[in-house]
């Protein structure tokens, strides 16, 4: 069958009882990624995300900032690292629930941190959201106030400022901005 024959269904969630998940379209999955029909995972990817908020759906986050499960996950996996043991524990939920038809090793193309060489998670976090114009004149305000060497680069990044369509402001790398 082809995915047509899905549009506007759903699946029951395999892990959380009376969950459902609805079946939707989505533009970055091609016929020769699938059938174009995706489950998303809203507060852990772009697409996903996208998806989402067309169909207006929740952006629920079921991962901490450590990668670990949240109590919103289950008591299952509740504090298990997601790239670990909690990668484990929903394979054995699945199989417990009937509903894993396959098993294979697969190297999945995670983004990695630069720093650590570690793969990481997206993920959806509540952000302070400011306004727009109020935060590029401040910036460019401050910027014309900072010593820059070479002093062309100043010019450079204001013109980057201006084009800047949209800012959040964020402490969430333990590390800094880049």
């Amino acid at each position: 069958f082809s995915g047509a024959d899905l549009a506007d269904g759903s699946c029951a969630h395999p892990t959380i009882p009376g969950r459902v998940s609805p079946l939707l379209p989505a533009n970055h999955v091609t016929m020769t990624k699938g059938t174009g029909l995706v489950h998303t995972a809203p507060a852990h990817g772009m697409e996903d995300y996208s998806v989402a908020s067309h169909h207006q759906l929740p952006t629920d986050c079921l991962v901490d900032e450590s990668g670990c499960f949240t109590e919103a996950a289950g008591p299952e996996l509740k504090n298990k690292n997601v790239l670990e043991e909690g990668n484990e524990a929903v394979i054995k939920m699945l199989q417990a629930a009937g509903s894993l038809l396959k098993e294979e090793k697969y190297v999945h193309s995670y983004p990695y941190d630069w720093r650590t060489k570690k793969p990481m998670i997206i993920r959806a976090s509540k952000q302070w959201f400011v306004n727009t114009a109020d935060v590029k004149a401040a910036a460019q305000d401050v910027l014309k106030k900072v010593k820059v060497i070479p002093t062309s680069a100043v010019n450079r990044m204001l013109e980057m400022l201006e084009r800047r369509t949209f800012w959040c402001i964020s402490r969430q790398r333990c590390w800094g901005v880049p």
